[in-house]
């Protein structure tokens, strides 16, 4: 915006100084050649009264020489033959007209100018005693026609080059006063997009922008707000859950002993954890999740699939589910919170369990990588019709049970460390889940995207059996 108010501006005084500059220049050139031609008029009738009383040859010259011109040599008079003359054409002075150019003058009677060489010369009849026409010549150089004319063209072109540089100055002012506000607002937009919610613009520039600058700062207070109260919400409707956990754990407890009484009370035990991280989670200005991925922070995710693995193996063996676990033989640190990776690995793993029949068999293979971790959670199931709507937020496709939720957990566990997910077909002729993390905090996001993509196919081509 900046250089384009200098551009106009620089165009639109351009114009106006050439419309006005030219003419002027063009009334001073003509002014000056006036000038010159009044002043040897002037020269031309001061020697009238001398040609009106005598043609003896001496007082013509000394009458001459007491001119301006005739001092400098530039003017000449022409007699024509007469008795006073002695019957010849008698001429003071140096001629530089043409003949012609001065026996029409005599003819028509009236002054006339005439282009000879170095400049112009100007004719003048003037009427002498005897009643014949002389001829006045005064001889008129071209530097005297031009005189002034460059100085007034240099003096022109300064005004105007002035008036553009001022213009162009004032315009970019003008732009900096414009570009700025919007700039700041542009930055505050993308601070707050990027969860600084904090972010304010300061209402100054023109009207429009600090129109704009308001409305911004009442957005984000409201998205503040808003995000405030989906805070408190959460923590509400998961303080709630309490009461009835606190009796499924009495009820648990009274179950007696058994592998399913033990995997009854370690589920209410993990739900209760899980209540409680939503609740401490609610109430923080940052989600767990960004929290977790600092210096230091993170899991071992073999350790947690293992752990999960072995949580959800019982109710496998009861559905006659083949399992198979690959990969997780050695720790891998990833910068996710413990709790964010496993409530991703039971969300698909539940999903499993819950969208496909007894005895479907499913795997879940872990590949370690230089800048990444891929989670790889594959099924011989019927699969995923339409894997895009799968992974939006809230989409269940109408599946009892199904709340649409569970993939996006999984997703935005993925983004938090500058991965992705993928669904496809796997080998094993289901739904193949791909889970991206990278190690790196999602410095080469960009990159990943595209190799995760090949990956993804070459695990769907057939690497794994």
């Amino acid at each position: 915006m900046r250089w384009a108010l200098v551009k106009v501006s620089l165009a639109v005084t351009a114009m106006v100084v050439i419309a006005f500059a030219v003419p002027l220049g063009l009334v001073v050139q003509e002014m000056a050649r006036d000038r010159a031609f009044s002043n040897a008029e002037r020269q031309a009738a001061a020697i009238g009264p001398t040609l009106s009383i005598t043609t003896d040859r001496d007082q013509l010259e000394r009458a001459v020489a007491s001119t301006q011109a005739g001092a400098a040599g530039r003017m000449a008079l022409h007699i024509p033959a007469s008795a006073e003359t002695g019957g010849q054409e008698l001429t003071v002075g140096v001629r530089r007209a043409a003949v012609r150019d001065l026996g029409a003058t005599r003819r028509l009677g009236r002054a006339s100018t005439t282009e000879v060489g170095g400049g112009s010369a100007l004719l003048q009849p003037t009427a002498l005693s005897s009643g014949e026409i002389a001829v006045v010549e005064v001889f008129v150089p071209q530097d005297e026609v031009g005189r002034g004319v460059t100085t007034a063209w240099l003096v022109l072109a300064a005004v105007g080059v002035a008036l553009i540089v001022g213009s162009v100055a004032v315009a970019d002012r003008l732009g900096v006063r414009m570009v700025q506000p919007a700039r700041r607002l542009a930055g505050a937009a993308h601070e707050l997009g990027e969860g600084r919610l904090g972010a304010r613009v300061p209402e100054q520039g023109p009207t429009e922008l600090r129109s704009a600058a308001a409305a911004f700062n009442a957005m984000a207070d409201q998205v503040v707000q808003l995000l405030a109260n989906e805070r408190e919400l959460a923590a509400d409707l998961s303080h709630r859950l309490r009461t009835p956990l606190t009796v499924l754990r009495l009820n648990a407890a009274s179950l007696g002993e058994g592998a399913a009484a033990e995997q009854t009370r370690a589920a209410v035990a993990q739900l209760e954890r899980e209540v409680d991280t939503i609740i401490r989670t609610a109430r923080e200005a940052k989600p767990q999740t960004q929290a977790a991925t600092g210096p230091g922070a993170g899991c071992d995710v073999s350790e947690v699939v293992r752990e999960r693995m072995e949580f959800w193996s019982a109710l496998a063996e009861d559905e006659s589910r083949k399992v198979r676990l690959a990969g997780v033989d050695r720790p891998v640190r990833i910068p996710v919170a413990r709790p964010e990776l496993a409530a991703a690995l039971d969300a698909l793993l539940g999903n499993v369990f819950r969208h496909t029949p007894e005895g479907t068999a499913f795997s879940v293979d872990v590949h370690n990588g230089d800048e990444a971790v891929i989670v790889l959670v594959s099924d011989a199931g019927p699969g995923i019709p339409d894997p895009e709507a799968a992974l939006a937020r809230g989409n269940s496709t109408g599946r009892d049970g199904s709340t649409g939720l569970g993939l996006d957990i999984v997703r935005r566990v993925a983004e938090s460390t500058g991965g992705d997910v993928r669904i496809g077909h796997s080998v094993l002729g289901g739904t193949e889940v791909r889970i991206w993390l990278a190690l790196d905090g999602g410095r080469h996001g960009a990159s990943l995207g595209r190799r995760g993509s090949r990956a993804g196919r070459r695990g769907r081509g057939g690497e794994r059996t």
